[in-house]
């Protein structure tokens, strides 16, 4: 599948409507290309690779995907998009069917019903099935929570284990918002309380913010990560701080991959260990950070908003590299970086999605919001000048 000509106002790939292609089909690839190395660590990735990961890379464990643990039964690698991607375009399709800012409710509306009963295309399982039953526990905790829980959707993330499962898929609701950070902060945090509470949740909102940021006029990562600071909280601000404060001194992602996790290790709860968390991993704290959109962020200033360089930087850091890469390969995207076509082309192919149309879908659908939103502001400037609050204009 290849992406389709269409017509758009705006000048090039800096329009509105390419912003969005980039950063969508940006954090897809990135998605794909970090599949198969997550989880282990830069020095095991050289081990296997024989050198660092420049691009679409097989299954870690080779024809044996099937059955090797602990991937098993998921064919990550040859291009295939994992959880992150299909939880971003789920959101694009209840955004597609509310056609306004979505809430929480929206969440248990109709992303839960959609996970639980639309088999859809499934590319580490190959096979067409329902997307719940790819999902980590941490999202199908969605499932648990709000269709058989029933709890209050705005506080059903409450008691899940604390990671990047939210913020993984918010591309969207910045996107939707692009250039209103604070707006696409506020609307994460609605909608990820759903799903995340504590530094999970508040990770969402600052994920959510920075992709509006990198749409505006004029940005740069700077500019990004200086949005991210105003807005973000607790140990996820002092998170970004660091990392990208460290992440100034170095303009490869060879020479940054260790610094880069020395400066985030404070605030992650895993620990050294990816794969054996430790006692205190995941929980509820305000002085802790998930460690992947920092990271993500980091890498973003290290290559001075380069696409393919901030990706592989976020690849070839390890650990939970696919949605490290899904949330840089969005910001680079937004920034308007291009994503490179055979990479672009590889993935869709390979993981049999179509990965332009929900760009154009939201695309669509980022116009009516703003066309409700600018009605709405109207509504309430001339309700308020009616109260004697501003003076009336003509």
């Amino acid at each position: 599948m290849t992406p389709k000509g269409e017509e758009s106002c705006g000048p090039g790939r800096h329009s509105l409507d390419e912003r969005i292609t980039a950063a969508l089909v940006g954090a897809a690839v990135g998605d794909a290309l970090g599949g198969p190395v997550e989880g282990y660590s830069p020095d095991q990735i050289t081990d296997r690779h024989g050198g660092r990961v420049h691009g679409v890379v097989g299954p870690w464990h080779g024809d044996a995907w099937r059955t090797a643990r602990p991937l098993a039964p998921y064919h990550k690698g040859d291009g295939h998009v994992t959880d992150d991607t299909l939880m971003t375009h789920a959101l694009i399709r209840v955004y597609d069917r509310v056609r306004d800012h979505l809430d929480a409710y929206a969440v248990a509306d109709h992303l839960v019903p959609d996970l639980m009963g639309n088999p859809r295309w499934i590319p580490e399982l190959e096979a067409e099935t329902l997307p719940l039953h790819r999902l980590f526990l941490a999202e199908k905790w969605l499932v648990a929570r709000l269709a058989y829980g029933h709890a209050d959707p705005r506080e059903a993330g409450v008691g899940n284990i604390v990671n990047c499962g939210a913020a993984m898929y918010m591309a969207p609701v910045g996107l939707v918002n692009a250039a209103h950070p604070a707006a696409a902060y506020a609307e994460a945090l609605d909608v990820a309380g759903a799903h995340q509470s504590s530094y999970g949740r508040e990770a969402a909102g600052v994920f959510a913010a920075a992709v509006a940021a990198a749409t505006a006029p004029g940005a740069t990562p700077d500019s990004v990560v200086a949005t991210a600071l105003a807005l973000a909280k607790d140990g996820t601000r002092t998170a970004i701080e660091k990392v990208c404060d460290v992440a100034r001194g170095y303009s490869d992602f060879e020479s940054a991959l260790r610094p880069l996790r020395a400066a985030v290790a404070p605030y992650d709860t895993v620990g050294p260990d990816y794969r054996a968390p430790s006692l205190g991993a995941r929980r509820p704290s305000r002085l802790h950070s998930i460690e992947e959109l920092p990271v993500a962020l980091g890498m973003l200033v290290v290559s001075d908003g380069d696409y393919r360089h901030a990706v592989l930087g976020s690849v070839n850091y390890g650990r939970d590299c696919d949605s490290i890469a899904t949330m840089a390969g969005a910001l680079a995207g937004a920034l308007g970086s291009p994503v490179p076509e055979d990479w672009a082309k590889t993935v869709a192919e390979a993981s049999r999605l179509d990965l332009w149309e929900p760009a154009r879908t939201l695309a669509a659908v980022t116009r009516e919001i703003f066309s409700r939103d600018v009605d709405r502001r109207r509504a309430h400037e001339e309700a308020f000048a009616a109260l004697g609050g501003t003076a009336c204009s003509d």
